[in-house]
């Protein structure tokens, strides 16, 4: 198995572990993404959109392969894109969303080639 074979692993493996964050301990979500719910339906997101999308997305790559992962990729990509915009035109500067657009590029940039 090859470093960049191991890197996609670890790349989904991550986003498994996002998610599985999310689906269980939702109040830690605001820690690492700013995101917070006022109550038992923005919890409800959080455990569906960021828990269960990202298991998904995860998961998906160890038994669909190589597409899944680009797939996977340009998610990330288009996430860091959005982003980046979003630091420029509204002004969020802040360190942990330059912090996840770097982690988003990398990800992204590991998962697609």
């Amino acid at each position: 198995m090859n470093i960049l074979t191991v890197l996609k692993i670890v790349a989904a493996l991550a986003t498994v572990a996002t998610g599985l964050l999310a689906l269980v301990k939702p109040k830690a979500v605001p820690g690492f993404t700013g995101l917070s719910a006022d109550g038992p339906r923005g919890i409800s997101e959080i455990r569906s959109i960021f828990g269960g999308l990202f298991i998904a997305l995860g998961v998906v790559p160890f038994f669909m392969g190589t597409a899944a992962y680009q797939v996977l990729g340009i998610g990330y990509l288009v996430i860091a894109g959005v982003r980046g915009f979003s630091i420029v035109f509204d002004r969020s500067y802040a360190q942990s969303n330059i912090i996840s657009l770097v982690i988003e590029v990398i990800l992204g940039v590991i998962l697609v080639i």
